[in-house]
Parts: C-alpha cells; structure tokens; sequence
C-alpha cells in the first residue's frame, strides 16, 4: 500500500499546481510535460516492455493532431472530438503497417518506423486539397486560459500512467516481456508474438494519437514540419524513455519532466538569468555566450543521454536504488 503513496501525492500536487502557480507561463511548461508523460508512454510499451524499438512515434502523433484539425476545418465539427478519434485514426495508421513489419526484426523494424514516419509527412505536406499542405490548419481555441487544457492533459497523463500500469501487470504485459526477452522462446511456449505486438502496438498509437490531438487543440495550429516531426517527436519520445527509464511505469513521466526543463533552461538561457546578468554587466563575452547556450539544447540532449547511459543505464527511475544508496553515502561521509 505504501507503494501508492508516492504516486497520490503528486497526483495531489499536480492538481493543485494551477492554483498555486497562476504564471501561465509555467502552466505551458507542465501542459508541455504531461503531454510528454502520454506520447513516453506509448513508446515505453511498444519498445521498452514489448522490445520493438520504434522511430515513427511522429506518424501516430501527427495523425491524432491532422484528425482533430480536419474535424474542425473540413466538417466544422469540434475538434475536441478528436482526442477519441484521433487515438483511433492513429491505431487505423498502425494496424496495417504492424501486420505486415512486425516480420521484420530488430533494427529492420526500427528503420520501418522512420520510413513510417517520412511517408506520413509527405503524405500531409502533398495532400494540399486535404491538409493544406505547408501551410498548415489553424483551429481556434476553445478557452482563453490554460487552467482547463492543463487538467485535460493531467487525465491524459494519469489515462496514459494507468493503462501501462494495468497492462504490464496483467497476462498481455507478460506475454509482451516475454517476446521481447526472447521472441523464438515465446513463440515455442505458444505464444501469438505477432497478434502481441500488434496489440501493443496498437495500444501506443492510440495514446500517441490522443496526446497529437490535445497538442491542436491547445496550440490552435499545426502544420507537417512540427507534428510529423522526426527530431521534435519522434527522437524526444525516445528520449524521455530513456533518460526517465526503459519498462519502468513512471519513467516516462520523470523523463519528461527532466527534457522539457532541460530544453526550456537552454532555450531561454536559465529562464532569462543569462541575460539579465548581461544587461548588469555590459560584457560583450556573456552575451556571446548567452547567444550560444540558447542555441545549444540539442547538445543538451545529447550530453544528458551520454551521462545516463554511462552513469543510469536504466534511467532515472530504473537505477532510483543506485542513486539512493550513493547519495545516502555521501551524506554519512559528509557527516
């Protein structure tokens, strides 16, 4: 039961945030982060419990957000419609490229994902009579404030957290470990590998989707550069696996957290502090260097994934012990 705690009271905290954190800059960060905690999610069960490793994170995304665009845009339907529609208009993107790439293995998957990825934004980018092409769709937003997006994207974080949760835990999420420890030994055990992954497949599209259709409807506009995106999406989801923890529940969650606040603290220079100390000091050399730090997240990215796989080759969450029992050390011989 003590288990539970932790979790509860940041659910606990996190509903009270918008009450106690009105800056709605700061709400656009934890919008940004539980929309992270759903799309990490998607990708830890498909690669990190299921084995598939998969680079096309950006197809489901981009699918989820172009449905609920076009809801609004061609039927004038509400696109808050989309987040049912759009996880599923993900899955029916998944289903036929799963049926016939799960076939293929290890790194001939994962470069079936990226291919994945590249025809579904040319798809978007050529279709212009459908999706406007580059030019992309603008969909008005529903409220002016950031407190209602905020809990709807908290649901969808616990929605997202829940599910793994449940799934892991239950028959399919053994029969998931289970081809990806050994997929010929499952296979020999009697175990369906491909109608498995087709499942777990399915099930991190649709979260994938859901959190793509929450991103059009709070940021009112997408185009195929950002929602299709192999770097901003795809490599991200990848990344917040990672650095949070691989088949770990609550990895993706920690994962998030940690890159979009690396990626804001570069992006904005320690939140305005770079150039606050250049306009007290006039140094020429700290504006050339608050110039370059802002521009340098995604070498951010690249040292962080280098220090955790040297240092927490399980993630933050997966080497939680490791890192207890090293700073419970530090602090007996610092006494």
């Amino acid at each position: 039961m003590k288990d539970h705690y932790g979790p509860l009271i940041v659910l606990a905290i996190l509903i009270a945030f918008p009450w106690v954190v009105s800056d709605p800059y700061y709400q656009h960060l934890m919008i940004l982060v539980l929309i992270w905690v759903a799309i990490g999610s998607g990708w830890n069960l498909i690669a990190g419990y299921t084995g598939q490793v998969s680079f096309g994170d950006a197809a489901f995304f981009g699918t989820g957000a172009y449905t609920a665009a076009l809801l609004a845009h061609k039927l004038d339907i509400s696109a808050w419609w989309g987040l049912p529609l759009g996880g599923l208009a993900a899955v029916v993107v998944a289903f036929p490229f799963g049926w016939i790439c799960f076939r293929l293995r290890g790194a001939y998957f994962a470069l079936a994902t990226l291919a994945l990825n590249e025809v579904m934004r040319h798809i978007a980018t050529i279709w212009e009579s459908l999706t406007e092409g580059m030019v992309g769709i603008l969909v008005m937003q529903t409220f002016v404030s950031k407190v209602p997006y905020y809990y709807i994207a908290l649901a969808i974080a616990v929605l997202s957290l829940v599910t793994i949760q449940v799934v892991v835990h239950s028959r399919w999420g053994y029969y998931f470990v289970s081809i990806r420890e050994d997929q010929d030994a499952a296979e020999s055990m009697g175990i369906n590998t491909h109608y498995y992954k087709m499942v777990s497949l399915s099930l991190a599209a649709y979260l994938t989707g859901l959190a793509g259709s929450l991103y059009t409807n709070y940021m009112g506009f997408i185009d195929p550069k950002v929602v299709f995106s192999l770097h901003d999406i795809s490599i991200m989801a990848i990344l917040v696996g990672i650095v949070g923890g691989v088949s770990t529940v609550y990895g993706p969650a920690v994962g998030a957290f940690i890159m979009v606040a690396v990626s804001e603290i570069f992006r904005t220079g320690g939140f305005g502090l770079l150039d606050s100390l250049t306009k007290a000091t006039g140094s020429p050399v700290l504006a050339v260097i608050t110039k370059y730090v802002r521009e340098a997240h995604v070498l951010s990215f690249g040292l962080l994934v280098v220090f955790v796989i040297l240092f927490l080759p399980n993630g933050v969450v997966g080497d939680w012990p490791k890192m207890k029992k090293a700073l419970t050390f530090w602090k007996r011989s610092a006494d």
